[in-house]
C-alpha cells in the first residue's frame, strides 16, 4: 500500500490538488462596492508525516491535557482559555468573549487603498489564498480585470479564525488571490543585530570574483528546478522497508574547507568549465 502511494507521488504533477471545500465565505468591499467570494487554501506543506509509537509494543501514543496541580487528566469539556497577567495568575476568557471581541471584518475582505504589488516587502508575506466568485461572476471579472490593466493590488485586511490579518488582494494567472501578512511589530529588523553592524568593505579582488560569479551563475528563476530532496530520500527508505530490503544509507562526502581567495578561485574554474 504505502510503496504504491510513494510510486504515485513522483508521477504526480508538481502543483498541489486544488481543494473541493472553501475555508471562508464573504465579501471584497471597496467602498459601497460588494464582490461575494469563496477562499480557498492555496499553500500547502507536503512533507512527511510520523507517528509517535511506544517503542515498547509499537502502539501510537496520545497527548492529554495534565493539571499541573493535581497531576490529573482534564476531559476537554472542563478546558477553559486562560491569559498569564502575572507569574501562575491567569484571567480566563469564554468562547463568547472572545467571538464578541472579533473585529468587524470577521466577513468581509476591506480595501483601504490600492498599491504597487512590488511595493511590498515579500518578507511580510505569509500564506495565499485563492478566491472563488460566489455567485459574483461579472463583479468578480470586474475587479480582476481592472487590477490586471492598472497592475495594482489591494490593501486589506481580514479576519480568519480568531485573527485579524493585513492582506494584499491581487491577480495571480487570471485569479484573484489573497495574501495574507504579517505585521511590522512581527519582523525582526535585521540591522538590528551586532553582526551586521560590524561588517567591513571586501578587498577589492575578492569583491571582482564574487561578482563574476554572481553574473555567471545568473538566470531565470524557475520553482519547478527545486525539489525536497530529504523527502524523496525518507520515501525511497519506506519503500525499501516496505519491501523487507536491507537499507543502505549513503554519507555525503566531507565538505574541504578551504580559504576564501582559493574558493574563489576554484568556482571560477569550474564555471569556466562547463
Amino acid at each position: 500500500m504505502e510503496q504504491k502511494n510513494v510510486e504515485k507521488r513522483e508521477t504526480k504533477k508538481i502543483s498541489a490538488q486544488a481543494p473541493r471545500r472553501s475555508i471562508w465565505s464573504g465579501n471584497i468591499t471597496i467602498g459601497l462596492v460588494n464582490v461575494p467570494v469563496k477562499l480557498y487554501s492555496m499553500i500547502y506543506d507536503k512533507g512527511i508525516s510520523f507517528h509517535f509509537l511506544h517503542k515498547v509494543d509499537g502502539q501510537p501514543l496520545k497527548y492529554v491535557k495534565m493539571c499541573t496541580k493535581d497531576d490529573k487528566i482534564v476531559p476537554w469539556d472542563e478546558v477553559i482559555r486562560g491569559y498569564e497577567v502575572s507569574k501562575n495568575e491567569y484571567i480566563t476568557l469564554d468562547n463568547k468573549e472572545l467571538a464578541e471581541a472579533k473585529p468587524e471584518s470577521d466577513n468581509r475582505i476591506r480595501i483601504s487603498k490600492f498599491v504597487d504589488y512590488f511595493s511590498v516587502d515579500p518578507v511580510y508575506f505569509d500564506k495565499t489564498y485563492a478566491l472563488m466568485p460566489d455567485k459574483s461572476k461579472d463583479a468578480y471579472s470586474l475587479l480582476l480585470t481592472a487590477l490586471e490593466k492598472k497592475n495594482k493590488a489591494g490593501a486589506a485586511r481580514i479576519t480568519l479564525r480568531t485573527k485579524e490579518y493585513p492582506a494584499l488582494l491581487h491577480a495571480y494567472k487570471s485569479t484573484l488571490v489573497l495574501t495574507t501578512l504579517r505585521y511590522a511589530y512581527d519582523v525582526v529588523d535585521p540591522q538590528d543585530f551586532e553582526e551586521v553592524q560590524k561588517l567591513k568593505e571586501p578587498e577589492k579582488a575578492e569583491l571582482d570574483m564574487a561578482v563574476k560569479i554572481v553574473s555567471d551563475l545568473s538566470g531565470e528563476f524557475d520553482i519547478s528546478e527545486f525539489e525536497d530532496t530529504y523527502m524523496k530520500r525518507v520515501e525511497e527508505l519506506i519503500a525499501q522497508k516496505v519491501k523487507g530490503e536491507k537499507i543502505h544509507i549513503e554519507k555525503p562526502p566531507a565538505v574541504e574547507v578551504k580559504g576564501l581567495m582559493i574558493a574563489l578561485r576554484e568556482t571560477l574554474k569550474q564555471l569556466e568549465q562547463k
